[in-house]
């Protein structure tokens, strides 16, 4: 399975919550119920200083849905710019990439 791109927009000081809808080769859901997930924010991918990490979970692993998250307490310490992040998934044996792209975070005026 290869990875598909997806950019997001992160705002500062909001919660940030994306679900991915994942199919196999058929084009049928993705079973991700014995996978487990991690995803990563970076400013550059050889970058050494992890920018921010996403809690990852399976909302409806028989639909294939996943899903990464960002508290506000974490957008809130992001600076403004444009960063790459990637998700992996794994069974337990066989790690894959799943997606990956860009992800922009503006900065917002209102702060409550």
């Amino acid at each position: 399975m290869a990875a598909y791109v997806s950019n997001i927009v992160i705002d500062v000081g909001t919660d940030f919550i994306q679900t991915f809808n994942l199919e196999d080769s058929g084009n049928a859901p993705l079973d991700l119920t014995s996978y487990t997930g991690s995803s990563l924010m970076k400013k550059h991918p050889s970058s050494l200083t992890t920018t921010a990490t996403f809690a990852v979970s399976f909302p409806s692993p028989t639909q294939g849905q996943l899903r990464i998250s960002l508290g506000s307490t974490v957008t809130n310490g992001l600076k403004p710019g444009r960063y790459v992040y990637d998700v992996l998934i794994s069974d337990g044996s066989i790690k894959t990439r799943v997606v990956e792209g860009s992800a922009i975070v503006t900065a917002g005026v209102t702060t409550s």
